[in-house]
């Protein structure tokens, strides 16, 4: 019952019937070079293709992968297990609310770094467990483990994302209220259901 009722605030969680469109999303979509012809993309947990579609439109080279074949193009991989990918495979690693339900998020971050070629990236979202609205639902018997999907692992704050990526440290998040929806690199942690980062590779 009260869940129901959350759903109904105008907050912009980042699922459900919004799960496609959150802003989380679409700031992680603009950093993405939109000219992919001749590029590498990887969609890690392709679910249904919805993203692997708009990397295709881009013009890049998708594989998708997910432990489910609910898309045709869908490759059964679990990313728990080691990636039978070559290094410097990817321009970019499309990675949208999956580092949460990994058994080692710093362990597949660390193969993604091995599967981008030099000046590839690798891009992020995923729910952020310190959200203002989860800190009071926390207070009422509700923490996150039980309001997030059951089979999330991983709750992360801003400390956490910092630690999976040391050397790239700006993390960018969204005010989600009504239709006022924007970007922000600052109190990310106290106001921004989800985080967005990105993983550069130089070399």
């Amino acid at each position: 019952m009260l869940l129901n009722l959350i759903k109904k605030i105008p907050i912009d969680f980042g699922q459900g019937s919004v799960r496609y469109t959150t802003k989380g999303k679409l700031i992680a979509l603009d950093f993405i070079l939109k000219d992919g012809f001749g590029k590498n993309a990887l969609d890690v947990g392709c679910r249904s293709g919805h993203f692997s579609k708009i990397l295709e439109e881009m013009g890049y080279n998708v594989t998708s992968i997910d432990i489910e074949k609910n898309y045709e193009k869908c490759q059964l991989v679990d990313a728990n297990k080691p990636l039978l990918y070559k290094n410097s495979s990817f321009d970019l690693i499309w990675c949208s609310e999956i580092i949460e339900h990994l058994d080692s998020p710093q362990r597949v971050l660390g193969e993604f770094k091995r599967m981008l070629k030099p000046e590839g990236k690798a891009v992020f979202t995923t729910p952020n467990s310190q959200f203002w609205l989860f800190r009071i639902l926390k207070l009422f018997g509700l923490p996150p483990q039980k309001i997030q999907r059951k089979d999330h692992i991983h709750f992360f704050g801003i400390k956490d994302i910092l630690i999976l990526h040391p050397y790239e440290n700006i993390v960018y998040g969204f005010f989600p209220y009504f239709i006022l929806k924007f970007r922000i690199k600052k109190m990310v942690n106290l106001l921004s259901p989800t985080f967005v980062f990105i993983i550069k590779k130089y070399v």
